[in-house]
């Protein structure tokens, strides 16, 4: 049977952090604690609005986000300002290796799928954007089921629209949490170390598979 692969796509596919450079036009020198406190908060809220059953879609959990991370950083941006920070979460770069692996991956004959928190209209924005669009054969977003992950519900859903079994498909991901849930949730998983100061939580349960980049992706499932 053909191995499904479900990427997701912020902070796995997309740097979340190249939102640093447009954030240095407003907030100087700081723009990366401005950038990570704003991405931490981004996944809270999400987390919070899963748990919670209160659902709102996940540009107005990047918003809420933003608007913390002021107050946080003490930093005052006109609604402009903040329109335009948020106009560039669109436009973010995927990583240096993403492409190479994708096609690494197209070639080995791999299912492909973008599996993410954001809405599918963002996510098929931000793909086409970074030029990356035509590896997937679709867009799953959790907003089909009004919650986010970790939930195992996602994942099945996931699963369902894939047309694919737990044994058949992995979860690719560089958020730990992620990867927890789709292990949880009876899939395989890789996780993308993208930084070496980057931990994985101390549950009990691992990644299939630990990698530090996309380059040798197909290569190493190919292996299991």
């Amino acid at each position: 049977m053909t191995i499904t692969l479900a990427f997701d796509v912020y902070g796995t596919l997309i740097d979340t952090h190249g939102v640093v450079i447009a954030l240095e036009k407003h907030v100087g020198n700081k723009a990366p604690e401005f950038s990570r406190t704003w991405r931490d908060k981004q996944l809270e809220y999400s987390f919070r609005r899963g748990l919670m059953q209160n659902y709102e879609n996940f540009a107005i959990c990047t918003r809420n986000a933003l608007d913390y991370t002021c107050s946080f950083c003490n930093v005052v941006l006109s609604q402009n300002d903040k329109e335009e920070l948020l106009g560039a979460y669109k436009v973010l770069p995927a990583f240096d290796d993403v492409e190479e692996g994708l096609t690494r991956a197209k070639k080995a004959g791999f299912k492909m799928f973008a599996f993410s928190n954001g809405s599918a209209e963002a996510v098929e924005t931000l793909l086409s954007n970074a030029g990356i669009r035509g590896y997937f054969i679709d867009v799953v977003s959790v907003d089909e089921m009004k919650s986010y992950k970790p939930n195992p519900g996602v994942y099945c859903h996931f699963l369902r629209r894939a047309g694919a079994t737990g044994s058949d498909a992995w979860l690719i991901s560089g958020n730990p949490f992620d990867v927890i849930g789709a292990l949880s949730s009876g899939m395989r998983a890789a996780w993308i170390k993208r930084s070496p100061e980057a931990l994985f939580d101390p549950w009990g349960i691992e990644p299939t598979l630990t990698l530090n980049s996309l380059l040798n992706l197909a290569e190493q499932i190919g292996k299991e």
